[in-house]
């Protein structure tokens, strides 16, 4: 099964671009968090750089990713630039980045202008934690903080940012993205909800998913869907 590096930026002593009161940081590890929840419902393992406010070092966060094999590293940001100057969402990989890279970094910039951030591209930069990390890497910037449109949009759609994000690095493994809840008329008149665990392309990874989730005690089957 797939495994993935989250990392979020800044944290603890370093709050990462700040602006009336908010920080970089806190944003990033909130929203990172609810995207790895997201990508974990899928069967997809996700290990994190931090996972509170804590202060972690550009070495410390690149040799957390060099410790085990991941499919992507993925490091979330916000942008600054000067009071409400600037704005957008503009994603990175790095100066030399292969295919891999490329297509996520493609998928994730579309996924975030198509919920109306302004387009500011793809782009490529000399980034320790896009150089130093052994996996394809990415770096998103995800709007200026200092925009307060843009913090506008990171506040009413991040439902909408959280589903967007984990539907592209869905899609570059392969899998598909499913909705939490899916709601079924039951004989009596009373709706049902049927919790769906996850999408995939390959009957083997199913296969698997299913042994894990009755391991755990859990009821699961596997259903086809012919799109």
């Amino acid at each position: 099964m797939a495994r993935l590096c989250f990392d979020y930026g800044h944290g603890g002593q370093d709050g990462g671009a700040c602006y009336k009161g908010r920080k970089e940081s806190n944003d990033v590890l909130s929203l990172g968090k609810a995207v790895a929840v997201e990508v974990r419902r899928h069967g997809i393992t996700v290990n994190e750089t931090r996972t509170g406010d804590s202060t972690v070092g550009l070495g410390e966060r690149s040799k957390f990713e060099n410790k085990n094999a991941y499919n992507y590293f993925i490091s979330f940001h916000r942008n600054a630039f000067e009071a409400e100057k600037a704005k957008g969402v503009e994603t990175y990989t790095y100066l030399n980045a292969g295919v891999k890279a490329k297509e996520l970094a493609k998928r994730v910039q579309c996924g975030l202008v198509a919920l109306g951030f302004v387009d500011r591209g793809v782009k490529s930069a000399n980034f320790h934690v896009l150089r130093e990390t052994k996996a394809p890497a990415v770096l998103i910037e995800l709007g200026f903080i200092d925009n307060t449109g843009d913090n506008s949009l990171f506040h009413q759609k991040k439902n909408e940012i959280i589903k967007a994000l984990a539907k592209s690095i869905l899609e570059v493994l392969g899998v598909i993205y499913v909705e939490t809840l899916i709601p079924k008329q039951a004989q009596n008149g009373q709706t049902i909800y049927r919790v769906m665990q996850g999408s995939y392309t390959v009957k083997e990874n199913a296969e698997n998913q299913v042994l894990k989730l009755r391991e755990m005690g859990i009821d699961a089957t596997i259903i086809v869907i012919d799109k």
